[in-house]
This record gives C-alpha cells, sequence and structure tokens, in this order.
C-alpha cells in the first residue's frame, strides 16, 4: 500500500502465477482521508467552493392519479431543500413533455438560507399535475441551470412515475451523453409504471443510484437522506487512473462496493498505457471497492512484474496531481501451494457480480416468459446470495420466488409476483455486501 495526501489506496490479490499463468486479478480499495483535506483543496461547501443541488420533480398528469404522489413529491423535496446547507447553490425543475425552472423562476441558481428556502417551499406549493413525461428535457435544463453557477460539485436528485414516452430513446440517450460528466444524478421511480432500465441509464451515465419508492409517503425520508448524502460529498471529482506495462493488457475495471458499476467503457486515455475512470465526488472517510483485471505476457519462474498501478487523480489549479496509489505485482513461481490460493475478496466479490447478472438474466426470462431459464437463473441467485451472506438480497428474491433449498438454488417461480416486489429485486440487485479483509 502506498499512502499519499487525500486518498489512501490498499490492493487485496495473490501475487504468485503457475508457470505459464496469465490472469492478475485485485480487489483495490480506496478510502479518502477522513478529515477531507485534499492538498488543492480548502473547505468546499457554500459558493466560494461551488457545492450545487437540483431537484427535478415529474409533474405529468398521472402524477395525479392519486392525488397523493404530486402532494408527497412537494412535501420530499420541501424536506430536501431544509436538508441543503446555508451558502449551497440550489434550484427546482418541474418536467413534463417539456420542463421549466420552478425555483428560481429565471432559471438561474439561489443560495440556500431562510429566505431562499421559504421562497422555494412557496414555489412547490403552486405546482400542479398536467402533460406527459420526456425526462431528457429534464435533464437538459438540469444542465444548463448548472452552468449559470461556479458550481464544481453538482449533483441532482430526479423523480418520476412513468415511462419517457413523449421523446424517443435516442433523444433521452443524448441529453444523458450530454449531462455525463457535468453532475451526478440519483435517480427514484415512485409506484409501478416507470422503467428501471430507463432509469438505471441515466443513473449509470451520471455515477448516481436507482431504487423503488413503493409508497409515495415514504418519498420525504429518501430525498431527505440522498440530500444529506450530497451534501457530505466534500472532496471534488477524481478518476481511478489505472496504468499497465506494454507486456499486459487491461481486462476490465469495474467498482464492486457499495454497487456493481461496470467502468470498463468508460475508460479515456491518459496517456501512454494509462486510462481514467470516473469515479464522482466523495465525502471524508469514504471507501469504495474496485476490481481490477489484467492480462500479463508470461515471465519466468521467480521474476516479478509489475502488473498495474493504480492511482487517484484529480485536477486542480496547478495541474493534475496524484492523491493515493497502488501496486499490483505478480511472480511466477512452481510452488503449486502458492499460486493456487484464491483470494478471498477477490473470490468474494467475484460471486456477487455473478449474483447480480443471474437476477437481470431471471427477470429478463421471466418477462419472455421462459420459465425453465428463469427459475435456473433466479434459483442460482438464491444460492450465490447465501454464500455471501447477502440477507436483503435473500429476502428480496423470495418475494419472487418460492425457495425450497437456499444452499442449493432449488426455487419455484411464484405463480404471482407483485410488481413491486420485481422492481426491487431489479432496482437493488446491484448493491453488494462489503467483502472484509481477511
Amino acid at each position: 500500500m502506498t499512502g499519499l495526501p487525500g486518498f489512501t489506496v490498499d490492493i487485496d490479490q495473490n501475487p504468485y502465477l503457475p508457470a505459464g499463468g496469465r490472469d492478475v486479478s485485485a480487489i483495490v480499495t480506496v478510502t479518502a482521508d477522513q478529515s477531507g483535506d485534499a492538498p488543492f483543496a480548502g473547505p468546499v461547501s457554500g459558493p466560494e467552493a461551488g457545492s450545487a443541488e437540483i431537484i427535478i420533480i415529474d409533474c405529468s398528469g398521472s402524477m395525479d392519479y392519486p392525488p397523493a404522489k404530486l402532494a408527497e413529491a412537494r412535501a420530499a423535496t420541501a424536506a430536501a431543500v431544509d436538508v441543503i446547507g446555508d451558502g449551497t447553490w440550489f434550484a427546482i425543475v418541474a418536467g413534463t413533455s417539456t420542463a421549466w425552472p420552478v425555483y428560481p423562476p429565471d432559471g438561474s441558481m439561489a443560495i440556500a438560507g431562510e429566505r431562499s428556502r421559504g421562497e422555494a417551499k412557496s414555489a412547490l406549493r403552486q405546482l400542479r399535475a398536467n402533460g406527459g413525461t420526456a425526462i431528457g428535457q429534464w435533464l437538459r435544463l438540469a444542465d444548463r441551470i448548472f452552468q449559470t453557477s461556479p458550481a464544481a460539485l453538482r449533483h441532482a436528485i430526479l423523480l418520476t412515475d412513468g415511462k419517457n414516452q413523449h421523446e424517443t430513446p435516442e433523444e433521452l440517450a443524448a441529453a444523458i451523453g450530454l449531462c455525463e460528466g457535468r453532475f451526478r444524478c440519483d435517480c427514484r421511480g415512485v409506484g409501478t409504471d416507470w422503467e428501471v432500465g430507463e432509469l438505471r441509464k441515466i443513473s449509470t451515465a451520471l455515477l448516481g443510484t436507482v431504487d423503488i419508492i413503493v409508497d409515495p409517503a415514504g418519498l420525504a425520508a429518501d430525498f431527505e437522506a440522498l440530500a444529506r448524502e450530497a451534501m457530505s460529498k466534500q472532496l471534488p471529482d477524481v478518476v481511478l487512473r489505472v496504468w499497465t506495462p506494454q507486456q499486459a493488457s487491461l481486462r476490465f475495471v469495474k467498482q464492486v462496493a457499495p454497487a456493481i458499476d461496470d467502468l470498463t467503457e468508460r475508460r479515456l486515455q491518459a496517456g501512454v498505457q494509462a486510462g481514467d475512470y470516473p469515479t464522482g465526488a466523495w465525502a471524508p472517510g469514504e471507501s469504495r471497492d474496485y476490481h481490477v483485471a489484467v492480462s500479463v505476457t508470461p515471465a519466468g519462474l521467480g521474476q516479478e512484474m509489475l502488473a498495474a498501478r493504480v492511482s487517484l487523480v484529480a485536477s486542480s489549479p496547478q495541474g493534475q496531481q496524484v492523491l493515493g496509489q497502488g501496486l499490483v505485482r505478480v511472480t511466477w513461481t512452481e510452488d503449486e501451494a502458492l499460486s493456487t490460493r484464491i483470494n478471498p475478496r477477490v473470490a468474494g466479490y467475484t460471486g456477487q457480480a455473478e449474483l447480480a447478472a443471474a437476477v437481470a438474466d431471471g427477470l429478463e426470462a421471466n418477462k419472455r416468459g421462459d420459465v425453465d431459464v428463469a427459475t435456473a437463473r433466479l434459483g442460482r441467485a438464491v444460492a450465490l446470495a447465501h454464500q455471501a451472506g447477502n440477507q436483503e438480497m435473500a429476502r428480496l428474491l423470495a418475494n419472487v420466488v418460492d425457495v425450497v433449498d437456499e444452499a442449493t438454488g432449488t426455487v419455484r417461480l411464484k405463480k404471482k409476483v407483485d410488481a413491486a416486489a420485481e422492481m426491487q429485486l431489479d432496482t437493488r440487485s446491484t448493491k453488494t455486501v462489503r467483502v472484509k479483509k481477511g
């Protein structure tokens, strides 16, 4: 492990390969300093450092069925506004088949304080449900509003209750692409008439989360928690930079805790043999795990090789700065006891990635009416959840299948599955249980 100001980077791996061995896997644990004092950053709350929050509310006609849905959305937004720290930039956007600024009404951003919070909550009370759903328009307006402030740390909460029916998938994809790298976005769907896949595309590209709020009464607590978490992010966006030598090639880079997010296709070249992967903003003391897999050219027995160098890099007025670094090394050996060891953290996260894939495959097969595949894949998910000790995932799976034997993954599909239960399993399937050291 090498620690530099800003972050520490720990590497967990089996550093030994057999003769001719090529595949190297490592779990990279990245932890932000508890103090949050990066060498390039001063205080990061308030307009000087640039923290900003936009709340995007679906005001389409379906939000009036039942009427409590929009009422709870207004209350949830007010709860989030109350959590936004003094001096933080903020705005509220309403969305239908178009989008408009609710507060401030001129499309700018306000600075949070007692007066501006009161004005925002007063503006919220005027919202009514009417019209369609074009989420790309909502994202585009949020992006334009973010540009009116000097904020560096930008976060949005997006709420909808329906499908993106009033623009094409291509229009939504273009809007997501425009916003990528400009702000983070947590997405929430209320009720069961929205598409998990649509919101997941947004949350994945914008480094956020997606979840279902079955009962509108749960919106306020969720929004408040999201706003608190956003306010805790005090370290500006950093990238995970992975360098490999000419004798190696990168197979994949995945975040595996607190949730699975495959970053491989999001690589931006960063000079010879190196690529950058986005991680978003960090809270002091926050820790995440990444799975880095490399294929190397075999060397002779007893030879050591640097297979990868993993760094946390941030841009500052002084240029790019390395805030933490770890090294992935391998040695070829004829000692079978060394080369066949399985690192428990690599194995644990590999199993949880398989679990998420099994859930996705099973739910998709069930939608197609392929009972045999759905049963097999969801049964495999049950067994993997049991092995990982993932009690939350086991509980969610039990709402979709009748478990006969969790150890072997023997299950029966329920004859009638509640739509909310299926969507909860879908949205939360990528959340992982932290695999501890040792």
